[in-house]
């Protein structure tokens, strides 16, 4: 692509898509036909920039055309004045962007790990009997399907997504698929009749065990089948709100206390403490004069996009005025007047809810200016991904919200001194946030009881795979993994448990032996495992681990940001040899091939700027010192 315009024009649709996001161009400089004088100013040598509203504007032309040509490249170019180099370099760096004419409705079919135990081979050979060949045209040439990366809804999985373009831009899922419900849902949206989002039934049908109790045992998941998710009234009368109420009325220092007194963690799979992080930007606050403040910004990270995650996307659905006030308590400590909530592009209807809570919320005086007729004002804004894996990772996060390409930073700086527009920054996920109401509302004293002493509280897993009833389940920290197994119904499949991927791909397998470890931070840790981001994934006797392996090392080669060296090179290199020893053709002995792997795989530990590339062989790492899979 050129730094320069190229003699590509916008279609009429193509600008209406964009102007719709950004409103009617008020120049030349932005698009807009040149009539007389047409001069520009700048101030310290740049026109102002709205480079931070790139993501929604390719949403927007991707949402309304299907995909993003030339034409439509320059014209963005003109209105956010980014060369149309710098927008095709972050339009290519999204998987859910085709730069490449497609039919305007597309079904994306997955075949990730956990969807592969649960049929996901005969759903995409049914598909090729019954669609043709994956990326071909069907439906009249109206319509293609392509095999997916995880979509998140491992718990019904198989799953699809299917995506219609248009004015009126609709997207549904499907789980479990079929290749005749895909297939038939395919042709409503050619047609024009793409079904509404499915009811609450399958929210609570992936929660288990709101089916089994009222919700008293539960903290996180208390709300989810006992309440209307849309409703505000629903959501207060069960406690909503109440949190938040408490937290302006203790002050900021004196949330803070609660919530250090809680040692509530982080649940996104790093495990830093909440009350330190944002302890840093309090601090910052307080210490420079009310005219010198900087601004401070709070994230919720809602891009789940490990393999087997999904605990987030129950919550936003199922209880979203919970995450939003979690993100006012932040805003409150912390002195920030924004918020962003980046969710992962894959999760419409967790958007729609989302959404919807921020309209009722504003509308109420729990979000906006003087929120609860006090002196604090906060906003906030859901950001969409577009299925980067890596935009998970905070930094990258930042860069993908600001319109440049999901690539992480260095650090330090870390985030809480220079995250988002390089102003201080507290990023936590859907569950910490979600944590922090009750918290708040019945002390922190009372949260640090449960779990263990270094794992207070209870945590979400995600089962899936080989279990009986797969779905979230809230347990408290300190129970071992058979008795999670054993509350999700018992090991299903042929019944006979061979693996267990703990963490998701960037986790651990542990053996059947190792199921009375304790899950908490100290207790995976000391065999060598992680909690990760709560995926817990069962495999039958059936399945052949070195399939999975190769499967997990092709999610890290095509999820790479591709930004250093040893994560570029190190992922591809580790799907290649993983390839050669299933084929039995390795680089002399497979002893020495696998010696080669685990060189890289300490490469890629010491060397890469993020945690994928430090993470990219741990799961390979872990199957490979507990079965002989290449002898």
């Amino acid at each position: 692509m050129d730094l320069h315009l190229t003699n590509a024009q916008a279609t009429a649709e193509e600008r209406a898509a964009v102007d719709s996001l950004l409103g009617a161009p008020d120049s030349s400089w932005h698009g807009a036909q040149r009539l007389g004088a047409d001069t520009r100013s700048a101030s310290n040598g740049h026109a102002g920039s709205q480079r931070h509203r790139l993501l929604p504007v390719l949403h927007a032309l991707h949402n309304r055309i299907g995909w993003i040509s030339p034409g439509a490249i320059n014209y963005a170019s003109l209105r956010l004045d980014i060369a149309p180099a710098e927008v095709h370099g972050v339009a290519s760096f999204y998987g859910m962007f085709s730069l490449t004419e497609r039919p305007a409705v597309v079904a994306h079919v997955c075949d990730d790990i956990a969807c592969l135990t649960r049929g996901a081979d005969k759903l995409c050979a049914d598909l090729e009997k019954k669609l043709g060949a994956a990326g071909s045209p069907c439906a009249g040439g109206r319509a293609t399907w392509q095999r997916s990366q995880c979509l998140g809804l491992c718990e019904r999985a198989p799953a699809a997504l299917v995506s219609a373009a248009g004015v009126k831009h609709q997207e549904r899922v499907l789980a479990p698929a079929s290749a005749d419900s895909v297939a038939s849902l395919i042709n409503e949206a050619v047609a024009g009749r793409m079904p509404a989002a499915p009811d609450e039934l399958s929210i609570q049908l992936s929660v288990p065990q709101a089916e089994k109790q009222n919700g008293s045992a539960l903290r996180l998941l208390q709300r989810i089948g006992h309440g209307d998710a849309a409703s505000l009234a629903d959501y207060q009368r069960l406690g909503g709100y109440e949190g938040l109420r408490k937290a302006i009325a203790l002050g900021a220092e004196g949330t803070l206390r609660e919530l250090s007194a809680s040692k509530l963690l982080g649940r996104g799979g790093a495990a830093f403490p909440t009350a330190k992080k944002w302890e840093a930007l309090f601090l910052q606050r307080n210490l420079l004069q009310e005219d010198f403040r900087r601004a401070h910004y709070v994230i919720c990270n809602a891009d789940e996009s490990e393999p087997g995650t999904f605990k987030d996307r129950i919550l936003m659905e199922g209880d979203p005025f919970a995450v939003l006030e979690g993100m006012t308590i932040a805003g409150f400590v912390t002195g920030a007047t924004k918020g962003f909530i980046y969710l992962r592009g894959e999760y419409p209807l967790a958007a729609e809810r989302v959404q919807h809570a921020i309209d009722i919320a504003n509308n109420n005086n729990f979000l906006g200016k003087n929120l609860l007729s006090k002196s604090f004002d906060f906003n906030i804004e859901i950001r969409r991904g577009a299925g980067a894996y890596i935009c998970g990772e905070e930094t990258a996060l930042f860069n993908s919200i600001e319109g440049y390409r999901g690539e992480p930073r260095n650090k330090p700086p870390f985030p809480t001194q220079a995250g988002l527009f390089r102003q201080p920054t507290a990023v936590n996920n859907v569950e910490t946030l979600v944590n922090v109401p009750g918290i708040i509302r019945e002390g922190g004293a009372a949260y640090a009881k449960l779990g263990t002493e270094n794992s207070a509280g209870t945590r979400l897993f995600c089962l899936c795979g080989h279990i009986a009833r797969p779905g979230v389940y809230e347990i408290a920290m300190g129970s071992t993994l058979r008795q999670l197994i054993e509350l999700a119904g018992g090991v299903a499949g042929s019944g006979k448990l061979q693996a267990v991927l703990l963490g998701g791909a960037a986790g651990a397998f542990m053996a059947p032996k190792e199921l009375d470890t304790p899950l908490t931070f100290e207790g995976t840790r000391s065999i060598g495992a992680t909690l990760g981001s709560g995926v817990v994934m069962l495999f039958d006797d059936s399945v052949d681990l070195r399939r999975i392996l190769l499967r997990i090392a092709s999610f890290f080669r095509n999820e790479t940001c591709g930004q250093c060296v040893p994560c570029r090179v190190g992922v591809t290199r580790q799907e290649e040899a993983l390839q050669r020893l299933i084929a039995a053709k390795p680089l002399g002995s497979a002893a020495q091939e696998l010696n080669l792997i685990r060189e890289m795989a300490q490469a890629m530990r010491d060397a890469s700027i993020c945690g994928l590339g430090q993470t990219a062989a741990s799961a390979l790492e872990s199957a490979l010192q507990r079965w002989s899979l290449f002898a």
